[in-house]
Protein backbone atom coordinates (compact mmCIF):
# COMPACT_ATOMS: atom_id res chain seq x y z
CA UNK A 1 0.00 0.00 0.00
CA UNK A 2 2.85 2.37 0.76
CA UNK A 3 4.33 1.92 -2.75
CA UNK A 4 0.97 2.90 -4.25
CA UNK A 5 0.89 6.07 -2.17
CA UNK A 6 4.52 6.79 -3.04
CA UNK A 7 3.85 6.45 -6.80
CA UNK A 8 0.61 8.47 -6.81
CA UNK A 9 2.23 11.93 -7.32
CA UNK A 10 4.26 10.69 -10.29
CA UNK A 11 1.13 9.14 -11.81
CA UNK A 12 -0.81 12.39 -11.42
CA UNK A 13 1.97 14.39 -13.14
CA UNK A 14 2.25 11.96 -16.07
CA UNK A 15 1.13 13.66 -19.31
CA UNK A 16 2.05 11.16 -22.05
CA UNK A 17 -1.54 10.71 -23.30
CA UNK A 18 -2.38 14.41 -23.40
CA UNK A 19 -0.78 15.03 -26.80
CA UNK A 20 -2.75 12.30 -28.55
CA UNK A 21 -6.00 13.59 -27.05
CA UNK A 22 -5.20 17.10 -28.27
CA UNK A 23 -4.49 15.81 -31.77
CA UNK A 24 -7.76 13.86 -31.77
CA UNK A 25 -9.72 16.94 -30.72
CA UNK A 26 -7.99 19.08 -33.32
CA UNK A 27 -8.65 16.49 -36.03
CA UNK A 28 -12.34 16.26 -35.15
CA UNK A 29 -12.63 20.07 -35.20
CA UNK A 30 -11.03 20.22 -38.65
CA UNK A 31 -13.34 17.44 -39.88
CA UNK A 32 -16.42 19.31 -38.63
CA UNK A 33 -15.24 22.50 -40.37
CA UNK A 34 -14.72 20.61 -43.64
CA UNK A 35 -18.17 19.00 -43.47
CA UNK A 36 -19.81 22.35 -42.72
CA UNK A 37 -18.02 24.02 -45.62
CA UNK A 38 -18.91 21.27 -48.08
CA UNK A 39 -22.57 21.38 -47.07
CA UNK A 40 -22.73 25.16 -47.37
CA UNK A 41 -20.83 25.38 -50.66
CA UNK A 42 -22.68 22.36 -52.05
CA UNK A 43 -26.03 24.13 -51.74
CA UNK A 44 -24.61 27.33 -53.22
CA UNK A 45 -23.03 25.57 -56.19
CA UNK A 46 -26.20 23.56 -56.81
CA UNK A 47 -28.26 26.78 -56.88
CA UNK A 48 -25.81 28.35 -59.30
CA UNK A 49 -26.01 25.37 -61.68
CA UNK A 50 -29.81 25.41 -61.51
CA UNK A 51 -29.86 29.14 -62.44
CA UNK A 52 -27.49 28.54 -65.35
CA UNK A 53 -29.50 25.54 -66.56
CA UNK A 54 -32.72 27.58 -66.34
CA UNK A 55 -31.30 30.31 -68.60
CA UNK A 56 -30.13 27.91 -71.30
CA UNK A 57 -32.50 27.39 -74.26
Amino acid sequence: MSTLIARAPAFLRDDHGVTSIEYALLGSLIAMAIVGTVVTLGETVQGMYERIAGKMP
